[in-house]
């Protein structure tokens, strides 16, 4: 099995809060939709994000749709802590709760957190280390 991921779906509670969160919120482009029950977002070069209902999602996967969130942090690097600091305000303003705001880090980036409507934390860190070369291959 290679390493990649193609795919980060999330168990969203509401389908429409979700929606008005990641695409008029965050004005993220919808790739596709199934209203009511999906909304796939092309976040990366051949990376996608789902957004599923979460009964529907955890009936596909044989879960419990009550047994709670996953601890999952999805990360995105940008290319300065002013980045990051915007990025912030931004899902600020489209409804996300600021779980951590941007602070400077011993190892020289500058991180921040922030919560989606349905407790998912994503990560925004600025790392002066990391590059993605042509071939896709990350270095830091």
């Amino acid at each position: 099995m290679e390493p990649a991921v193609s795919f980060i779906s999330l168990g969203v509670r509401d389908i429409a809060a979700a929606r008005r969160f990641y695409v008029d919120g965050l004005g993220w482009p919808v790739h596709m939709e199934a209203p009511g029950e999906v909304i796939f977002l092309q976040v990366n070069h051949g990376l996608m994000l789902s957004l599923w209902d979460r009964a529907a999602m955890a009936a596909d996967a044989g879960v419990d749709p009550d047994g709670g969130v996953p601890a999952v942090t999805l990360s995105q690097n940008l290319p300065s802590p002013a980045a990051v600091d915007g990025a912030l305000a931004q899902a600020a303003a489209a409804g996300a709760v600021v779980v951590a705001p941007g602070r400077s880090k011993e190892w020289g980036g500058y991180v921040a957190y922030f919560a989606d409507p349905d407790g998912f934390r994503w990560e925004l860190a600025y790392n002066p280390t990391w590059t993605v070369d042509d071939d896709g291959t990350v270095t830091v």
